[in-house]
Parts: C-alpha cells; sequence; structure tokens
C-alpha cells in the first residue's frame, strides 16, 4: 500500500477525491479483500498496534457493531480492547471513528456489511500514506518485520493491476517486442554467416499482460530488458524496451544486469534524458552494430516488415473466451488498429462479440509465435491434464465439448489477476499456520451435467417447483417426499440446487411454521456435506438464520440447526459469519447440560442430544484461532470438561474433537490441566473407538508441552495404552497421534523408562 497508492490511484482533478474508475475499483477491491480477511489469515500480525491512528469520517453507527468485543452506549461505540497507552483500539463518535490495528479494521469491514467499500474507499481519501500511520516516519521494527513483509506482497499485487493497461495508441506494446526478439533469434548462431552471436531476456517471468519487467518499473512504461551479444560490439548490448521506445542502457554493467530484478526494493528506471530512444530493437542494433545492418540490408524483406509499434496493422480476430483474455486486454489492443481496419472488425463480428487482436498467422507461418504465448499453451495444458486427474479421465471428444469454466471472485468488479511470487517463494497472502488444514473452500466448480441423468434428478426438480408456490400443509408434504430420495447422493443435492432450492430451503427457515423449519433443516443437514452446496447457503445468509434458531425454545430444531452449521461451517468464511452473529455464545449455551452415566431418558435425553449437536458445531468453528478465543471467553471450557464426563462415545468424540482442535492454544493447555481433563483422556484411550482413541492422542500429544501434563499422563497409566495403540498399524491417523503423544511424553526421562 505504499508505492501503488502514491503512483497508480487516480485522482480526480482537484487533487481532493478518488476518482470514480475502473482502476481505482479493481485496486479497491483487493485491499477491501485482503484487510477483511487479515486478521484470520495474520491473528499475531494483526494484533500490532499502528504506529498513528488511521481516521476518518465513517457512515457507520454504534448499532452496526453487534460483536462482543464492542461496548456501545447511545450513538458512540468503543472496542473493550485498549492499547498500551489505555486508550480503545477502536472508537467511534459520529461521524468519526479512530482504529488502531487491523484486527479492529477487519472487523469493521466485516460488520460494515453492504458499506464496507465506502468504508475503504473514505479512509484512503483521508489516509493517502497509510504505511507512514501503520509503522512510523522510521523503518519496521523486527516485532514488525512480518507485517512489513506482508504489506509489501499485497502493494506488489496492487502493482500488478496497475500496470494492466501497458498499452496505447502509438506505443511500443509486449506483444511486439517478442515478435522482434523471435526473429532475432533466428539470425544467431555460431557460424561464419550468423548475424548475431545471442539474444536473451533478462527474466523468464511472463506477467499477465506480457511484461516481463518488475510491477513497479511496468508503471513507469517498461516492458523488459535484453542482453544483446552482436558480432563486432564491445562490451554486450544492454538494451531496456519502454512502451514509448527502445533505448541502450549505458548505465548498467555485465555483473549486475541480470540480478536487477531480483531486487525487492521498489525502484524505478524512467528513460534517461540524454539517452537516444528508437523505435524499435532492430533499428537500434542497425545504428550500434555495422555488421548486424548491412545483413539486415540484404535480408530486407525478411527483417524490415517486422510489425513496429507504429505498424501493426496484420491482425486477425480471435475469440476472447477462446483465449482466456479478459476483455478489457481487447479494449486496449484494439487501440493499434487504424479507423478504417476497426471498422472492418466490428462489421466481422457475429452478434457484435468482442474480438481480441492477434498477430496475423504470415508471422506464425514464418515460425515467429512468441515465447510468451507457448509458454501459455503449456500452462493451459497442465491446467488440464490436473483436471483430468481430479475429475477423472474423459475422452477427448469430451473434453473438447466442454466449456470453459470462468474462475475468480464472485464480487463484481474484482478481477483476478495472476498470481505473483513473493521473494521469500510463498504466494501472495498465504495462510497462517493455524487455517492450512481445510480452511479455505476453492471456487465453486459447477460440475458438467451429464446427458443421462437419473430419473430421481427430474422429480426432484418437479418436487422443488411446487415447493415455491405451495401452502403450509402441502410445503409439510413436499419436503416430506423430498426426504425419501436418497439425498446423500451428489445428483440428488445439485437437483435441488439447480433448480433454485435452496433459496426455498432458507425462505422457509424464516417462516413461524415449526414443522416446515424442521423439514427444511432435515433436507438442509443432509445436503450440507456437499462443498458446493455449504458454500451456497453461505452466500444465501442461511447461516444466519440458523443461528438465529439456536435461541428456538423447540430443542428438536436446536439440534437441527447445530447440526446443519456444523456441516456448513468446513471452511473459514463460514466459521467468521458464525462468530459474527453471535453463534459461538449460543453454541456453547447449548452444552449446559449434566450427563449422568450410559443410559438417559426423557428429558436429560434431549437436552444430551442438544449438546451432543452444540458440540458438533463447536468442533467444526475450533479450526478458527478467532473462534476459540471465542469459546473460552463464552465458558466454553467447564462445560466441556463436564461433558468429557460422559460415558457417551457419540457424545464424547466431538467434545474431544473440540478439545484437541482448541489445544494448540496455551490458555487452553493450561485449562485442560487444571480442569483435571486429563485423566478423563488417559481413560478414554482405552476405550473401543477408535476414532476417539485418536482424538485423545492428539489432544495428550498438543497438551505434553507441559511438564506437569507429562507427568499426569504417567501418574494416571497413560503411557501403557498409548504403547498398545502403537499396534494399530492400518488406521494411519491413530498411529501418527498415538506416536505424536508418545514423542512429547518421552521429554521426560521419568516417562521414558
Amino acid at each position: 500500500m505504499g508505492v501503488t497508492l502514491s503512483r497508480a490511484i487516480q485522482w480526480s482533478s482537484d487533487g481532493e477525491k478518488l476518482e470514480n474508475s475502473s482502476l481505482n475499483n479493481d485496486i479497491l477491491t483487493e485491499i477491501l479483500l485482503f484487510t477483511e480477511e487479515f486478521d484470520d489469515r495474520y491473528p499475531e500480525e494483526a494484533k500490532i498496534q499502528f504506529s498513528e491512528p488511521l481516521q476518518w469520517k465513517t457512515s457507520l453507527e454504534a448499532s452496526d457493531f453487534t460483536s462482543d468485543i464492542y461496548d456501545t452506549r447511545g450513538e458512540l461505540a468503543v472496542s473493550l480492547e485498549c492499547g498500551d497507552k489505555g486508550h480503545p483500539l477502536l472508537q467511534l463518535s459520529p461521524p468519526d471513528i479512530t482504529v488502531h490495528s487491523f484486527y479492529h479494521l477487519s472487523n469493521l469491514l466485516q460488520l460494515g456489511k453492504d458499506k464496507k467499500m465506502k468504508e475503504v474507499w473514505a479512509c484512503l481519501e483521508v489516509n493517502r500514506e497509510p504505511m507512514k500511520n501503520i509503522f512510523g516516519p522510521i523503518s519496521p521494527t523486527i516485532h514488525e518485520d512480518r507485517l512489513f513483509n506482508i504489506l509489501r506482497q499485497l502493494d506488489e499485487k496492487l502493482l500488478s493491476i496497475a500496470v494492466r493497461p501497458i498499452t496505447g495508441e502509438g506505443r511500443l506494446s509486449p506483444a511486439a517486442v517478442d515478435t522482434e526478439v523471435d526473429l532475432l533469434k533466428r539470425f544467431c548462431g555460431t557460424g561464419e554467416n550468423r548475424v548475431l552471436k545471442t539474444v536473451r531476456y533478462t527474466s523468464d517471468y511472463v506477467f499477465s499482460n506480457g511484461c516481463r519487467s518488475p510491477p513497479w518499473r511496468q508503471m513507469d512504461g517498461e516492458i523488459c530488458s535484453l542482453i544483446i551479444e552482436t558480432c563486432d560490439t564491445e562490451p554486450t548490448l544492454f538494451i531496456t524496451c519502454n512502451t514509448s521506445g527502445v533505448f541502450l542502457d549505458e548505465s548498467v554493467k555485465r555483473a549486475n544486469f541480470g540480478r536487477q530484478f531480483e531486487h525487492t526494493q521498489f525502484e524505478s528506471k524512467v528513460i534517461p534524458v540524454h539517452v537516444e530512444v528508437y523505435k524499435d530493437i532492430i533499428t537500434l542494433l542497425k545504428n550500434k552494430s555495422a555488421h548486424f545492418a548491412a545483413a539486415a540490408d540484404e535480408q530486407d524483406s525478411a527483417i524490415q516488415d517486422v510489425p513496429s509499434a507504429k505498424k501493426i496493422v496484420h491482425v486477425e480476430t480471435v475469440d476472447v473466451e477462446e483465449t482466456g483474455q479478459t476483455l478489457k486486454s481487447y479494449d486496449h489492443e484494439e487501440k493499434n488498429v487504424p479507423e478504417k481496419a476497426r471498422q472492418q472488425l466490428v462489421r466481422n463480428k457475429p452478434g457484435g462479440r468482442k474480438k481480441k487482436l492477434e498477430p496475423s498467422l504470415k508471422w506464425k507461418n514464418l515460425g515467429l509465435t512468441s515465447s510468451y504465448d507457448e509458454a501459455e499453451e503449456k500452462a493451459r495444458r497442465s491446467r488440464e491434464s490436473k483436471k483430468m486427474l481430479e475429475h477423472g479421465t474423459k475422452s477427448p471428444a469430451s473434453e473438447n465439448k466442454k466449456k470453459a469454466i470462468i474462475s475468480g471472485s464472485s464480487l463484481p468488479g474484482c478481477q483476478s489477476s495472476q498470481k505473483i511470487r513473493s521473494p521469500g517463494g510463498a504466494d501472495d497472502f498465504s495462510e497462517s499456520s493455524s487455517e492450512d488444514e481445510e480452511d479455505e473452500e476453492q471456487s465453486e466448480r459447477r460440475a458438467e451435467i451429464p446427458t443421462d441423468l437419473p430419473s430421481e434428478y427430474w422429480q426432484i426438480q418437479k418436487l422443488v417447483k411446487y415447493l415455491k408456490g405451495a401452502n403450509q400443509t402441502a410445503t409439510v408434504i413436499v419436503l416430506c417426499a423430498l426426504r425419501d430420495f436418497n439425498l446423500v447422493q451428489e445428483t440428488c443435492q445439485l437437483a435441488i440446487r439447480d433448480v433454485g432450492g435452496l433459496e426455498v430451503l432458507i425462505n422457509l427457515l424464516d417462516t413461524d411454521d415449526i414443522r416446515c423449519k424442521i423439514g427444511s433443516l432435515k433436507i438442509l443437514k443432509e445436503i450440507s456435506c456437499n462443498s458446493q452446496i455449504r458454500q451456497t447457503i453461505a452466500d444465501l445468509g442461511g447461516l444466519q438464520t440458523m443461528v438465529s434458531i439456536l435461541d428456538s425454545p423447540d430443542k428438536e430444531l436446536k439440534c437441527l440447526a447445530a447440526e446443519t452449521i456444523a456441516n456448513v461451517a468446513k471452511f473459514r468464511r463460514a466459521r467468521r459469519t458464525v462468530r459474527q452473529h453471535g453463534g459461538i455464545k449460543r453454541l456453547v449455551e447449548l452444552l449446559d447440560c449434566v450427563p449422568d452415566g450410559a443410559s438417559l431418558s426423557g428429558e436429560r435425553e434431549r437436552d444430551a442430544e442438544v449438546a451432543r449437536c452444540g458440540a458438533l458445531a463447536l468442533w467444526s468453528c475450533s479450526k478458527s484461532t478467532r473462534n476459540k478465543e471465542s469459546i473460552r471467553r463464552a465458558g466454553g471450557i467447564p462445560l466441556l470438561a463436564r461433558l468429557l464426563k460422559s460415558s457417551q462415545k457419540n457424545m464424547l468424540i466431538p467434545v474431544v474433537g473440540t478439545l484437541q482442535e482448541c489445544a494448540s492454544e496455551k490458555s487452553y493447555r493450561i485449562a485442560i490441566q487444571t480442569e483435571g481433563m486429563i485423566e478423563d483422556l488417559v481413560k478414554n484411550l482405552s476405550c473401543d473407538n477408535q476414532e476417539l482413541q485418536m482424538h485423545c492422542a492428539s489432544a495428550i500429544f498438543k497438551c505434553a508441552e507441559d511438564k506437569h501434563t507429562r507427568d499426569l499422563v504417567r501418574q494416571y497409566d497413560g503411557l501403557k495404552p498409548l504403547v498398545m495403540l502403537l499396534n494399530e498399524a492400518e488406521n494411519k491417523q491413530l498411529l501418527a497421534a498415538t506416536t505424536g503423544a508418545i514423542w512429547k511424553c518421552s521429554i521426560s526421562l521419568e516417562n521414558v523408562a
């Protein structure tokens, strides 16, 4: 957010407001998505306090701050968490708001809902250099160094967005440079008749816009840099290609020219005033190498026709969808075509569909296909191969018929950009270690519907259509009919989704009829095991409604809502939604029952089932670091400790599962020790359920960081059952958890014996 905001963001003519342009929208959308998920991705860095707070005029009100980490009094809202100097880390006094950390900045955007883009816009209009607010005028400290690197990765990504429209009318383009370089390589060799010795790029990495220079240099129009060895010039020619032309870079030394692209500093290399600029590479070589100029005159017909920046008129139309490029790239490339040619292209377009301009086949026939196109083709084939391996090998004929799936953000105005590797080799915005496992659902993929669909698919679609216009009695009957189908089958699940059944089922949760709610939840519980269904339920706001149902006096409704939440909350966004709408506190309240042995009856049995379902939902939610803390603050630890005394396996599995997830936090490890849960974990190592044994061993593995815990495991005779579990060689998960627990316990010499 440093270089990009100062150089790429577009301001109004008076310089006071951000201009409402597509480039600004793309940059601000990327900042919004990054900031909104910052606290989940980087929980430790999110707590670092800014050197100076971010302040702006907000459209939010105190009523928007519904989270339990804020205290609202009338029109004012403050965070319960205070900074080093005793001031709240977020303070709202309409219309002014002050934020001191990414933790509260992220929360603010999540609570802002439809106002969040407006908030980002207002914040950046006032805080034009947010990096100075975050780190102050001096360099970041060692403690802040990782945060600095994370923000630098964001800045590189913003730069890659900002440099997309690299070409313009009458300017040199990456395609023209590639064509020229490919042609020049044909004249390289080792024989006596060679024209050039070598022609090579300084960087093999090609950005999505065809450039090879780092993004911060592309901001100045730089396309790439070349090293060309001629037969009669010394030293080697170091050439830089810019949209304004080609020039000889005499300031660069042989030793560091190839390494300059590895630098991570945001340096820029503009065209020096005193340097002579040429229209293309061949013109420059003719002026610098007499040998090349003589050879060029002899082969004039082969070289003189190279399409330079001012003479790219040989174009053909190629379908945009076929090449996988965005329509924006077409808009910029078409500017290079003379008006007459452009009109001819428009007349040739069927139905007015936009076409992308490509070099004519005349150049392809000469073998001058650019290396960029070849790299793109290889990448495309690699992606197709991976898809075939993931979804099962299909015949070439069916693959040819398959339509391209456009992946990316579902937010309007957000465009997916090519991922840039960070200097350390990690991908942009990499996950935090605690969030790696199963955190992010893949982008929704519309499965290809086969032509031979079973009859159940069409029967379900008919029932869902009846459901849309039925009265209460008919609705209950249709819901019962739907439950007669095998809803675990993917075909049946997708049949409900494809005809709009999920919207209907979620709407039924808002009705006053208990039977409709129960029928709808029973279906949603079954079909939410599908990852696509989970994501759609979250998109439609189903989680918010289910969280509110947890307050219902009807215990069956509570159970169904909690079980469905457990299924849906398998990815980060869903877990965050549950937390933001008070779901963690409500789920913890469901745990409040007294299990008194293996046999329960009547009301207590129903209470135990409610607690079991609540534990299932908390187990799913506990994969998020923030949710672990929310469970602890809501008083979940003593309730989990009480449920751990139960003898019912179906109760113990989600309870121990939740504890072993939370045991990665030090506060939980201390609580598990002080609440006497180690004895219960050791006791359940000897049960006859391997899944329960695995979770107990995993919990012991995490808790045995502390010497007192290791001693307790030995005192409660936990070492023997752990060693016995090593015989279960077929169950790899159980074996891994057991091995980890023994390894940690063996840190104490008393346990080794």
